[in-house]
């Protein structure tokens, strides 16, 4: 236990560069994501595939929401990549992402499949690889100690 111990605490300085490293990537991904998805993830809370304005779904009685997943600000585009790379929910988000009009729009199945292509990138980058990093580190300054 000692010997465990003494490795994470020897492994502080080296997980808080695998830290930036992530982020700095993530980073990238989001701001790339606000670029592409920004102001796309609104659907009516009435008919999420029938109404695709706000006009239309404001007179059929249902509210126009947007996602709680979006790209709309980097904070909310860290915390939905954050999400994905988490691997816990991630396809919901991708089919919103995919079913993506427009701006402003509401979404239509799958009116843009290759914004998959995005997640899966980011998947195999953000998640397996860079937090692999965090299992590295430990396992090195353990092996070391």
């Amino acid at each position: 236990m000692k010997l465990i111990v003494a490795s994470l605490f020897e492994s502080v300085g080296a997980i808080a560069n695998v830290v930036i490293v992530v982020v700095c990537v993530w980073l990238m991904f989001a701001i790339f994501a606000i670029n592409i998805f920004a102001g796309k993830m609104f659907y009516c809370t009435y008919g999420k595939y029938t109404y695709h304005d706000k006009y239309t779904c404001n007179v059929a009685g249902g509210s126009w929401v947007r996602s709680l997943s979006n790209y709309d600000d980097i904070l909310q585009a860290m915390m939905t990549l954050f999400v994905v790379a988490s691997l816990e929910g991630w396809p919901d988000i991708m089919i919103a992402t995919v079913d993506a009009t427009g701006e402003d729009k509401g979404p239509a199945k799958e009116a843009t499949p290759i914004y998959a292509v995005f997640y899966m990138i980011f998947i195999l980058i953000g998640s397996f690889f860079l937090l692999n990093f965090f299992i590295g580190v430990l396992f090195l300054k353990y092996t070391q100690a």
